[in-house]
């Protein structure tokens, strides 16, 4: 008798372990992680599809549930990322810094926010080249499936929004003029090339900058308000100045040069990262205000952004979770 009421009660605990088993194996089946991946088809220049679908199955192979949105217009990564973002554990895209800026800027009008992941396909890529997310597809989807979150500042630009620069003046235009079949095919060249065409006619933009309780007035060929070392490849800041979760941004203004020589200096400072030349004014803040009756058109990761007589840019700080390598050690 004792030894059937053993068995029963061993019976009574195999089937609850078997239960709790089934059980188990079921949540995990349908707390499987969910991404949407915006992709913007017409960026970077490999038209192949292939580097896409290896980030894919990367994705998936991470555990992943990946669901595709493909861009057809500008402001679709910005609608994909608002309107069903929410639906998603993981926001990702792939393109380039443009449609980042456009799901950056989606995500920004959500009160509770997935996590934002990379893959980046552009031309140029600044934002990724300063946070080490490599530009090859699979690399970067691998960073979203064993990453670390890290609380990434955003810029305000009046009522729009930046991941990483917000310019004025030479060059500038430069960023978002150049054609895209152009950037696709030179990359980099391709802001230089459009740069050059526009040396021989600098122009001065009188402004009032004020960078948190600090005011200046003058001339300035070009202002930025940046949160990364390299700006089209032409413009690069001391990494050792440079952090993008530190509720600060970095302000540089390029003086008007009065003579060749001071154009001549103005450059060689500029290469050599040398911010104390007279011809460079280098701050961090995490407010500025920009005042001028000159029209200013401004560049906002490239995208263009019309002038205005008064433009408030403010550091949101720490505002979207994006995915980066974890530390060396913290493997």
């Amino acid at each position: 008798m004792a030894r059937v009421a053993l068995a029963f009660c061993l019976k009574g605990v195999y089937d609850r372990i078997r239960f709790v088993s089934f059980f188990v194996f079921c949540w995990r089946r349908l707390a499987v992680k969910k991404l949407l991946l915006i992709v913007n088809p017409r960026a970077g220049k490999n038209k192949s599809l292939a580097p896409l679908y290896e980030a894919i199955a990367r994705l998936s192979a991470g555990g992943y549930l990946v669901h595709v949105r493909e861009t057809a217009a500008p402001g679709d990564a910005t609608r994909f990322a608002r309107d069903i973002g929410p639906l998603f554990d993981t926001v990702a895209c792939y393109g380039g810094d443009g449609t980042l800026n456009e799901t950056i800027s989606g995500l920004m009008q959500l009160a509770h926010k997935p996590l934002l992941g990379y893959l980046p396909a552009g031309s140029t890529n600044d934002f990724a080249a300063t946070l080490h997310i490599p530009a090859v597809p699979y690399m970067a989807a691998e960073i979203i499936t064993q990453g670390t979150p890290m609380a990434l500042d955003v810029g305000r630009h009046n009522n729009r929004y930046f991941s990483y620069v917000a310019s004025f003046g030479a060059f500038t235009k430069a960023s978002y003029s150049a054609p895209q079949e152009v950037k696709n095919a030179l990359g980099h060249f391709a802001y230089i090339l459009e740069g050059i065409k526009s040396l021989d006619s600098l122009r001065p933009y009188h402004c009032r900058i004020t960078a948190d309780e600090e005011t200046i007035e003058g001339d300035f060929i070009f202002g930025s308000v940046c949160n990364s070392t390299s700006l089209g490849g032409l413009v690069k800041l001391d990494p050792d100045r440079v952090r993008m979760d530190d509720g600060v941004f970095e302000l540089v203004l390029l003086r008007m040069p009065r003579t060749l020589l001071d154009l001549t200096n103005l450059l060689v400072a500029l290469n050599q990262m040398q911010y104390d030349d007279p011809g460079i004014f280098f701050r961090h803040a995490s407010r500025v205000t920009v005042e001028t009756a000159d029209d200013i058109p401004w560049s906002l990761d490239g995208e263009y952004a019309p002038s205005s007589p008064v433009v408030n840019i403010e550091n949101c700080h720490g505002a979207v979770r994006l995915l980066v390598k974890k530390p060396e050690g913290n493997e």
